[in-house]
């Protein structure tokens, strides 16, 4: 099922996620239904705080930047309880969007490279070492989970410019392609 998800200006975005137990009901069909709402909102992932669970578990689909950069046909993921452990010093810029601040791409900073530990959705534990786009989609979900949208890591200029734009989101003035909800 495709699920609304919720943008700028819903509280449940600005909270830090709490971590998931196996006994969570119906995390299976939340899962599923987080990899149909992904796959018809052309995004590259998908945090559950974004569909009104305040729950620590997000899905990564890199197909989109398959173009991009090799082997991200293949970033498909379910993190669950994930933790970032370690950060590079070598950073990049890439333009960002985001499923919950339609209509707004800007340019961000982070880290080349991340360390993460997490379980997929059998409870099985995982750690992997991911660098370049792959990096960035982890710790731009991350940040989803930690309470954190994309738009705070602009200077105050940026956020200042595009301020007009953050409040009329809020509002629910925003042309989606996808089913949005305003808390």
């Amino acid at each position: 099922m495709i699920l609304p998800i919720y943008v700028y200006g819903s509280s449940v975005l600005k909270k830090t996620a709490q971590q998931v137990t196996k006994d969570y009901p119906a995390l299976t069909q939340l899962v599923a239904d987080m990899k149909d709402t992904l796959a018809h909102s052309e995004g590259v992932g998908l945090a559950a705080p974004q569909v009104g669970h305040s729950i620590r578990l997000f899905i990564t689909d890199g197909a989109a930047f398959a173009k991009e950069e090799a082997g991200m046909e293949h970033f498909q993921r379910v993190m669950i309880n994930p933790e970032i452990t370690a950060y590079s010093e070598d950073t990049f810029t890439f333009n960002e969007g985001c499923l919950s601040v339609p209509d707004i791409h800007e340019d961000v900073v982070r880290p080349k490279t991340v360390h993460i530990r997490y379980m997929d959705e059998a409870f099985e534990a995982h750690e992997e070492t991911l660098t370049g786009l792959a990096a960035r989609i982890v710790q731009h979900e991350y940040d989803h989970l930690e309470g954190n949208i994309f738009t705070e890591k602009l200077s105050p200029l940026r956020r200042k410019l595009i301020s007009g734009k953050l409040k009329n989101i809020a509002r629910g003035k925003v042309g989606a392609e996808y089913k949005i909800k305003i808390e």
